[in-house]
């Protein structure tokens, strides 16, 4: 019943409010018949997708009908968690522990939905590489995760790629509580001194979100060496000459 005047616009608000860490679905239709009741001629009725219109008796067209998906994502509230700091020397390399607690991820958890928590401690064990997470436990089904390093910006994104590296070691979910620890190997090998921050997003197969904040420090090198230039004499150059390698073209 809303009326709508030529080349006017429609805003139609939307709420979500989830209850749990899951995607949800639903579609906005919006039908459109003119104010007098009178249908749009159309020559060839056949060929009109009957999704998008309704076709009158009489061949005409009768109303017009739009259909959007919408796709409702919760993510897990932007609590003010410290962020997991890697720091390590530029010209060196330092392999971090980051161990993030989900919780609300299996239907039916008694824990709070959107509570979380990580931690970081250091590691030197190797451990098997996946980018791809699932959790099972006992009869249960599988809980998949997928995760990545997002960036500030794409130039910070371009900087940064190639110096950390995030990969799975373990995964364990609690039976009674239901949380899910994901622990991660973090590995920073900066070239320069540096200061970025960067978010570890972590998200559920179902649709829940969750994100982290981190921040990845590199410190000023050790001196390569100490070159001592001898005078032979006053008003006279001394020269000592060394070569320089470049890691890039």
């Amino acid at each position: 019943g809303t009326r709508l005047a030529p080349k006017e616009k429609l805003d139609i608000p939307l709420l979500f409010m989830p209850d749990t860490m899951k995607m949800y679905e639903a579609v906005v239709v919006i039908h459109v018949m003119r104010e007098n009741g009178e249908n749009w001629p159309y020559e060839d009725s056949a060929e009109l997708n009957k999704e998008s219109v309704t076709v009158a008796e009489n061949g005409g067209i009768q109303g017009i009908r739009w259909v959007y998906p919408v796709h409702g994502i919760p993510e897990a509230p932007q609590q003010k968690l410290v962020p997991a700091v890697v720091h390590c020397q530029a010209r060196q390399r330092v392999e971090k522990r980051v161990e993030v607690l989900l919780t609300g991820v299996v239907p039916g958890a008694t824990a709070m939905p959107t509570a979380r928590k990580f931690s970081m401690v250091n590691t030197n064990k190797p451990a098997n590489i996946q980018e791809e997470v699932q959790v099972t436990d006992g009869f249960s089904t599988t809980v998949e995760f997928l995760y990545e390093l997002q960036y500030q910006s794409n130039e910070i994104k371009s900087q940064l790629e190639s110096l950390i590296g995030v990969h799975l070691v373990r995964r364990e979910r609690d039976t009674e509580s239901g949380i899910i620890t994901l622990i991660f190997s973090v590995i920073f090998a900066p070239y320069k001194p540096m200061r970025n921050e960067a978010t570890l997003v972590v998200q559920c197969a179902t649709g829940g979100v969750w994100k982290f904040p981190m921040l990845f420090i590199a410190t000023r090198a050790e001196v390569d060496d100490v070159m001592n230039i001898e005078a032979v004499g006053l008003n006279k150059e001394s020269i000592v000459g060394f070569k320089l390698t470049s890691q890039t073209r």
